[in-house]
């Protein structure tokens, strides 16, 4: 007589896992749309997952009508389909529409794969493509400029090539954003190609674009409906900005060409802004800016300074801003202090560069970083002086101090008022009581 058969163990978790099954097996009767919008959500890592769910989910990602690729920084590449390793794999098996690509730390592995890669995102109607170079400015393929539904290019650390003959641009595009690159001789009249092809832009970055060459030639920046612009670089490369009538905010820091006396008609094509923020903390030693003779910034409500009060240059420009903004309500100052006060700005000089009607509307001042230096005490001193609207003066000190901040506190308090209505408030550690 055989042996008694044991009854089999049931696994554990098991009623779990079919529960599970069945619950994503009830989710995948959701009509198309809708699962197509959960999955792209996800973002892709996520979606390939979801293969793991049923044999029903087993392929479903695959069937998206749209996706959205992000491959983000990694310490390496083992962690695929979330690494640039899977590109080729995710773009053959999913047939559908792209419309965003972001592909972070390619590098001279991957480099090579990068023109196959847009050949078939431009078939596939890529709309934002985001592309970060790891490092020797790679260089980018002319394929690039097949994408021709582009509304957003978004360029990091590559050598951009010049425009085959015969090509349009970008006509779609909104956002263009182009950070640490380099271009070739001529390479100035391909960016000014791009955005004049490109009507709808609406948002352009500049920040450490170098071009090739021995001569630096004007070349215009013409954009009507820009809405934000940044340009951020070590040299003059010649820019001209033209009918940039839509403008309301921008961002400059161009190191020695503020104290150049080409500064004020830079100024002159951002002169519509709401929003403004200069970086005149690189600007060259003993250097004088130009007052600002030729704009006035009507529209202008909020100023942005990163700036020191160690040396004239950036104290003087601060004032002809201030100076040339009427309407101001706030203003913030980060401090980027050197290791020592080289000019002496005391009340009378400080005094002197003060005009009426300077700071009327002024409503409130945001100082970080400071440390009690002399120049910024005499300066918060005439800010509360002079500005009869002011309701708000915040202060937080900086790691550099010049004296205890308990006795900084105690000079301001003495400094006379305009307005009757202004709070100060001090942060000694992380927060601060209103006095």
């Amino acid at each position: 007589m055989p042996p008694p058969s044991r009854p089999r163990k049931r696994r554990r978790g098991g009623r779990a896992t079919e529960a599970a099954a069945a619950e994503a097996d009830a989710l995948i009767s959701l009509p198309r749309d809708v699962l197509d919008e959960i999955l792209t959500r996800l973002g892709i890592l996520d979606a390939v997952r979801t293969s793991a769910l049923s044999r029903a989910w087993r392929r479903r990602w695959e069937a998206l009508r749209s996706l959205d690729l992000s491959f983000p920084r990694l310490e390496d590449d083992k962690d695929a389909p979330k690494g640039l390793g899977a590109v080729d794999s995710i773009l053959l098996r999913c047939p559908g529409c792209v419309r965003l690509f972001r592909a972070a730390d390619i590098d001279e592995h991957y480099a090579g794969r990068v023109h196959d890669w847009l050949h078939v995102l431009s078939r596939r109607g890529v709309e934002i493509l985001d592309l970060d170079f790891d490092k020797g400015f790679l260089p980018l393929p002319t394929s690039v400029f097949s994408c021709g539904r582009l509304t957003s290019l978004s360029l990091f650390g590559c050598a951009i090539p010049l425009l085959p003959a015969g090509v349009v641009a970008f006509p779609e595009l909104r956002k263009l954003s182009l950070v640490n690159v380099r271009l070739p001789d001529y390479g100035e009249y391909l960016i000014e190609e791009i955005i004049d092809a490109s009507p709808l832009l609406d948002f352009l970055v500049l920040t450490d674009v170098s071009f090739g060459g021995d001569y630096i030639r004007e070349w215009v920046i013409q954009a009507p409906n820009l809405r934000h612009f940044t340009i951020c670089s070590e040299i003059n490369y010649g820019w001209v900005l033209e009918d940039l009538t839509s403008l309301r905010s921008a961002v400059i820091d161009l190191w020695d060409f503020v104290v150049d006396s080409k500064f004020a008609k830079f100024l002159l094509g951002v002169v519509q802004v709401r929003k403004l923020l200069v970086v005149t903390c690189n600007a060259p030693s003993r250097a004088m800016i130009p007052e600002i003779h030729l704009c006035t910034f009507h529209n202008l409500k909020s100023l942005k300074l990163h700036m020191h009060f160690c040396d004239q240059p950036p104290i003087m420009l601060a004032f002809c801003l201030l100076k040339s903004s009427p309407n101001l309500e706030k203003i913030k100052i980060e401090i980027y202090d050197e290791e020592e006060q080289k000019f002496e700005a005391d009340k009378e000089f400080q005094n002197a560069l003060w005009t009426d009607g300077m700071c009327a509307n002024l409503h409130a001042v945001q100082m970080t970083g400071i440390n009690w230096r002399r120049n910024e005490m005499v300066f918060i001193e005439l800010i509360l002086s002079k500005a009869r609207l002011l309701h708000t003066l915040s202060i937080s000190h900086g790691e550099k101090i010049v004296m205890p901040s308990e006795d900084a506190l105690n000079e301001l308090l003495r400094y006379k008022r305009a307005s009757t209505e202004a709070q100060f408030f001090m942060d000694l550690l992380s927060s601060g009581p209103a006095v």
